[in-house]
């Protein structure tokens, strides 16, 4: 039995937690097409009979424009030199100032690098060939594994790759675990994807998402959740006309947290503003943003 860590690093919307979800088989984290969506350390544990990887999901790295863009890139920067190597999470797009700046960071920290090239599915034979020697020429890669997270291409080859830069011989989980983090985590999570997916870019990244309460019943689940904003105008759009977004976000997050937790939910969504940076600074920590002030 070999077992590590990996942090899993890249620029934003290159598909990190997209191929943590393939790779673990399910949902660990929350994906969508908005910037720094990752807002946490995130581990998905990857179990077989000869393994256990732990898989570090960060925040893309990017050059910042407020302090929660810096709390964000600290957070994935910690990750890189806290963790055994490094897999560092690139798209078919090709060679840009972004993927350099993070490559960047990587070499601080003189870890051995796996180069996964995803989204292959979009482009030809002859173009990744071509990505490929562009990158080889920027670093000496451990390894260099081209995929398709959203297609689950290439992935059993990428875990094979992986498994040779495991450099410990316990346990660090248990076998049937796949995340670190709690429930009331997950189902927080769950509720600020799908506002995200509901209000496309109407609601900055900065909305928060808390679990205030999970009462546990005999075949059910009752769960209430906050969404936290910062200013009134937001609530509007996440109530949406009549209460129909919201009454959206809901039912979309209840199916899933029903899946999570294998019974039935009653879901209560509650949008409130925090004003104060006192009240708000108590549900970032409560999600692990202790240095996010202004």
């Amino acid at each position: 039995m070999h077992s590590g860590f990996v942090s899993v690093v890249g620029r934003p919307n290159v598909g990190k937690s997209t191929l943590i979800n393939s790779i673990i088989g399910r949902k660990v984290a929350i994906t969508s097409n908005k910037p720094q969506t990752t807002r946490n350390i995130i581990q998905g544990i990857y179990n077989d009979e000869e393994s256990q990887i732990v898989f570090v999901d960060t925040p893309g790295i990017h050059k910042p424009n407020s302090k929660l863009g810096k709390t964000l890139n600290n957070q994935a920067y910690y990750s890189i030199h806290d963790t055994d190597f490094v897999m560092f999470v690139v798209d078919s797009s090709g060679l840009g100032k972004g993927d350099e700046f993070v490559l960047e960071e990587i070499k601080k920290a003189d870890k051995k690098v796996v180069l996964v090239i995803n989204k292959i599915d979009l482009i030809t034979k002859e173009e990744l060939i071509e990505l490929v020697t562009s990158y080889s020429k920027l670093y000496d890669f451990a390894d260099i594994v081209p995929i398709s997270a959203l297609k689950k291409n290439n992935i059993k080859e990428l875990i094979k790759v992986l498994k040779k830069y495991l450099p410990d011989e316990i346990l660090y989980y248990g076998k049937n675990d796949i995340t670190n983090k709690s429930i009331e985590f997950q189902v927080a999570e769950i509720v600020r994807e799908k506002v995200f997916n509901q209000t496309f870019d109407e609601v900055p990244h900065s909305v928060t998402c808390v679990t205030d309460s999970i009462i546990r019943n005999n075949n059910s689940y009752n769960i209430l959740v906050s969404i936290i904003i910062d200013r009134d105008s937001l609530k509007k759009i996440i109530l949406g006309s009549r209460g129909e977004k919201i009454k959206k976000i809901g039912t979309s997050a209840r199916i899933e947290i029903e899946a999570l937790l294998g019974k039935k939910v009653y879901l209560e969504l509650f949008v409130k503003t925090v004003k104060k940076w006192r009240e708000k600074e108590k549900y970032l920590s409560e999600l692990g943003f202790n240095e996010y002030k202004e």
